[in-house]
């Protein structure tokens, strides 16, 4: 007997009767299907604002499975991911990147689950540990499987931030923003800003700044065992950006600290997708 979540976004009618509907069918045939509702989510837009006892509901899953689009996904891989639990994503959004099947394909997906015939991609996460200066309050770690992105509070100005590597002073910047991204996030926010596409199997951090006010502008590609630590510089606030959504404020001598992610997500796959043909399906790339 399997145990199979369903999490539904909340506030899509569509998503959650599907979750509903598809949960009872699963249970039909002997499994657990427990759907997380509208009132397990205290804020949908808050990032990693799971309880408890959605957490411990999560550790005993077999399966989860993510009903909405890209941004449900991430938020169910912060839940599931330290747990090991593999992700299964249904598009009930836009752009699905991250989906692996639309509603109507979810039964045959289920029952290939159920009979082994899958396999597990592992991608890259983010750790993100933001360090306030002495007395400004606790560490606080977060995890992100798209990016970090360290902005601007208001227009006209820019983010200044001295970036160490592997705990050794590289350069100062000067820039609208600082993305720092995992392959499953460089076609996000790191794509618009015009940094490098990296396949998703990748092992790699990439960090992109954003319209920098300095001769050095080009993104580096780094290692999966090399961090990079913000240190926050001069009077104007930095907002801190974890998978779309505010993390933080931070001032002057608040420091932000990126590194490969503890656990990896771990996503379900038939082998009918391929990420270069979706990348080009998404942009309306025509074939050669």
């Amino acid at each position: 007997m399997a145990t199979i979540g369903f999490i539904p976004h909340p506030n899509r009618p569509n998503a959650v009767n599907l979750a509903i509907a598809t949960a009872a069918w699963v249970a039909a045939q002997g499994h657990q299907a427990p759907v997380f509702s509208d009132d397990e989510f205290t804020d949908v837009d808050a990032p990693n604002d799971w309880d408890p006892a959605q957490r411990e509901m999560a550790r005993g899953l077999d399966l989860a499975v993510s009903l909405g689009g890209d941004g449900t996904m991430l938020r169910v891989v912060d839940l599931v991911s330290p747990y090991g639990v593999p992700l299964l994503g249904v598009n009930v959004g836009h752009m699905g990147f991250l989906t692996e099947v639309c509603p109507e394909e979810l039964p045959q997906a289920l029952t290939q689950f159920l009979t082994g015939a899958y396999r597990i991609e592992e991608r890259l996460t983010l750790a993100v540990e933001i360090r306030p200066k002495p007395g400004g309050g606790p560490v606080r770690t977060t995890t992100a499987l798209n990016d970090a992105v360290l902005q601007r509070t208001s227009s006209g100005h820019t983010v200044r931030l001295a970036v160490s590597l592997n705990g050794t002073p590289f350069l100062t910047y000067t820039a609208d923003s600082m993305i720092v991204t995992t392959p499953t996030g460089s076609t996000a926010y790191n794509l618009s800003a015009r940094g490098p596409i990296a396949s998703p199997r990748a092992r790699v951090l990439v960090m992109t700044p954003v319209a920098a006010h300095m001769l050095f502008d080009r993104s580096l590609v780094l290692a999966e065992d090399e961090d990079i630590t913000f240190e926050v510089m001069g009077d104007l606030r930095v907002e801190l950006v974890v998978d779309g959504q505010s993390a933080a404020c931070l001032t002057a001598g608040d420091v932000v600290h990126c590194r490969a992610g503890d656990h990896n997500a771990r996503f379900i796959e038939f082998g009918g997708r391929d990420f270069h043909h979706v990348l080009k399906q998404k942009f309306g790339s025509p074939e050669r």
